[in-house]
């Protein structure tokens, strides 16, 4: 009998040990099988740009492989019809307006993350996954006295990001180079980097007076320091060997982004790949001059488009298509001229960047927030169109279902099932920016309340939505926005204005009716 129970609770023990090998070896299966997650970020891409969304005259077959064949939302948002704030409450889920400092922000500005708030890289490392950023920033960097022949933080790498390569603006600011890890990239300290928005440095040529070096000529606002013969915003002295080659930059991204794939590609990662195209000045490389027939802009596209291209048959190549989740968007809808002659406007033909979307970036009009979205998944996603709204804030408690954190914050909502292709419902509601002015959208419903300042920027040739009158439109009957329905719909109109005031408060509001008197 005694040794019956020992022979017992020997088997009794091996089972435990057995049953315990199984639990760690399905938890490490697990970890492995979180997928990689890639966000790809354009830069002022509009709703009617891609084939996939109804262009005929630009040509963008990678894109639209992706979009086609992932699940591809007619009613995706960006927060704002302006970069920085987009950006902003694409890596921290909360609406940028809550942030009285993501606006548009000069080269030199401080980061306006705080260090200590929640963001998607903080929230998957914690996920287990390694972290990473390739291509434009435009979110501070610093406290707002920035030295750039040292380290420069905080930024990207302290907001979670275990590893940055980043242009620190857009890339008609200044400083014209790339910082990796905070640190410049080939930085002589023989040659110390000054920059400076108010000032010109002496002796320094600028597009305004010195037009005889520019091989790209200034429209309106980008006419400080030139570099490689292009004028920028901002004045900027020395780090000669660091500057940039503009037509070289997509290239560059593109094989840092590679490198950051072939690196890592044994664990879980993130790469937040934000794209420089089409914001100006748009410099393709000379294999892509001349391709779209629509002169840098369109050249610009075509090159972004051949870039994605490139970036997933890498992810293809290294076996790991079939585990990444891929989310694509634009932080804002389109401008054509935007402060350089580059033919833009003249060679735009019969493309509409828009579509059949009214206004554009800046504009409180459908075009400036309303954008290419989709998302893809070899294998999990099945192929389809949503026309479901979804917001690029609603990323954050999203990646944070999938993969089994229960982070999230105020402002994001969690639509998970409906990004991987499930017949589910979206937003039923949302506030848009655009400059510190704020509207909302209401299922079909879109009001924009009165706002003071010009109908339209003649700048750029873009309506603004201003107006002393409250607008409505039904965008299921009228996505022109041609019809301002607020004088025949009042009831909807009093429900709009009450949910856009339980969300953005009343303060804000009643100060902009006071002015319109």
């Amino acid at each position: 009998m005694r040794k019956r129970l020992t022979l017992f609770a020997i088997s009794l023990l091996i089972l435990f040990v057995s049953c315990k090998e199984e639990q760690k070896n399905t938890k490490n299966a697990v970890s492995v099988e979180k997928p990689n997650i890639v966000i790809i970020y354009a830069d002022d891409l509009g709703y009617g740009e891609l084939g996939a969304y109804g262009a005929t005259e630009l040509k963008t077959p990678n894109l639209d492989k992706l979009a086609n064949g992932g699940m591809r939302f007619t009613n995706g948002y960006a927060t704002s019809a302006t970069c920085t704030p987009s950006r902003y409450a694409l890596l921290t889920g909360l609406y940028p307006w809550r942030n009285e400092s993501a606006k548009i922000l000069p080269g030199t500005a401080p980061l306006i993350i705080d260090v200590a708030q929640p963001t998607i890289p903080k929230m998957l490392k914690k996920q287990g996954y390694h972290t990473g950023i390739v291509g434009k920033w435009h979110l501070g960097l610093g406290n707002g006295n920035v030295n750039w022949n040292q380290r420069i933080a905080p930024g990207p790498n302290e907001v979670g990001f275990d590893y940055s390569h980043i242009l620190a603006a857009t890339q008609d600011r200044v400083p014209t180079v790339y910082i990796e890890d905070g640190h410049v990239v080939n930085l002589d300290p023989n040659d110390p980097i000054e920059v400076n928005y108010k000032e010109n440095f002496e002796g320094e040529p600028t597009g305004l007076e010195n037009p005889e070096l520019l091989k790209m000529k200034w429209h309106h606002g980008h006419n400080n320091s030139i570099v490689n013969g292009i004028p920028r915003i901002g004045f900027m002295k020395g780090g000669k060997a660091a500057k940039w080659v503009d037509e070289d930059m997509a290239d560059y991204f593109l094989a840092d982004a590679q490198n950051y794939v072939k690196q890592h590609k044994n664990e879980p990662f993130f790469l937040y790949y934000a794209l420089q195209q089409p914001h100006v000045p748009r410099t393709p490389h000379a294999r892509f001059v001349g391709t779209s027939g629509m002169g840098p802009r369109g050249d610009v596209i075509v090159e972004a488009d051949w870039v994605i291209g490139e970036f997933i048959e890498t992810l293809e190549s290294e076996g790991l298509l079939e585990n990444t989740l891929i989310v694509f968007s634009s932080d804002n809808g389109p401008v054509v001229n935007d402060g350089y002659y580059d033919d833009s406007e003249e060679k735009l033909g019969n493309h509409k960047p828009a579509g059949a979307l009214r206004g554009g970036k800046y504009s409180l009009f459908e075009a400036g927030t309303r954008v290419p979205f989709f998302t893809y998944w070899k294998g999990k996603i099945n192929p389809g169109v949503s026309d479901e709204m979804v917001s690029q804030i609603d990323l954050f408690a999203s990646l944070a279902a999938l993969t089994g954190s229960d982070e999230s914050t105020i402002d994001s909502q969690e639509l998970l099932d409906l990004f991987l292709g499930k017949t589910v419902a979206g937003r039923k509601e949302m506030v848009i920016e655009a400059t510190s002015r704020t509207a909302f959208r209401k299922g079909d419903w879109a009001m924009i309340p009165p706002y003071k300042g010009p109908a339209i920027n003649n700048q750029v040739n873009i309506e603004l939505a201003n107006d002393s009158e409250y607008q409505l439109y039904n965008l299921k009957d009228d996505i022109e926005q041609q019809h301002n329905v607020a004088k025949t719909n009042p009831d909807k109109l009093k429900e709009l204005i009450a949910a856009y005031e339980a969300i953005r408060g009343t303060e804000t509001f009643e100060v902009q009716q006071l002015e319109l008197k």
